[in-house]
């Protein structure tokens, strides 16, 4: 049966989840290191429709179904994991995911200016993208070799952060370690 909601699609997988299940899930979902993050005080004594509901207003509705499939699929829940994968998407569910998009985007697109004009430190991120495998030695030179701060971080979107959303993830975990105070500015506006 084809939901109305991407809400009720997700309190209907919750509550068909057992306790144990449901269990993992929230603990999986806690651990979750990419952001944006839920914090326990967010979720905490709350019941499973409050849950769908913060995660819904954390992850956006254009995002949140790929956030609960791989949450599933990490706890071993594959077949809850599929089903809600084949949610349709109706023409008024693609016309909301163009209305939210800019929000959906991740941290380091919606914030490329900001970061291309207030990046200093950027000699432990290259270390931390090669360590990662996002850029390879070679790229690591020739971005190093470039004159200016700002010409390595554009040099950075221009290529490696094209690839996936895991190198922005590597990306932005690495700003929050050798940038964390322009990171909190910027995840305030």
């Amino acid at each position: 049966m084809p939901y109305k909601t991407v809400k009720a699609a997700l309190t209907d997988m919750f509550e068909d989840l057992s306790d144990q299940d449901f269990s993992r899930f929230y603990h999986k979902l806690l651990d979750r290191r990419i952001e944006p993050r839920i914090r326990r005080q967010r979720i905490e004594d709350k019941d499973r429709l409050d849950i769908a509901d913060v995660m819904i207003s954390t992850f956006t509705e254009a995002k949140v179904v790929h956030v609960v499939v791989e949450i599933l699929r990490d706890i071993g829940c594959n077949q809850e994991a599929a089903d809600l994968s084949k949610m349709p998407s109706d023409e008024s569910h693609d016309s909301m995911c163009k209305v939210t998009c800019s929000f959906a985007k991740h941290f380091v697109d919606r914030h490329k200016v900001e970061l291309i004009r207030r990046v200093s430190n950027i000699g432990p991120i290259l270390d931390d993208l090669l360590d990662e495998d996002v850029i390879q030695q070679e790229v690591y030179e020739q971005i190093r070799a470039l004159p200016t701060t700002q010409d390595k971080i554009r040099e950075l979107y221009s290529g490696p952060l094209k690839a996936s959303e895991a190198c922005k993830d590597i990306f932005y975990e690495s700003l929050q370690i050798h940038e964390k105070f322009l990171i909190d500015d910027l995840k305030d506006k």
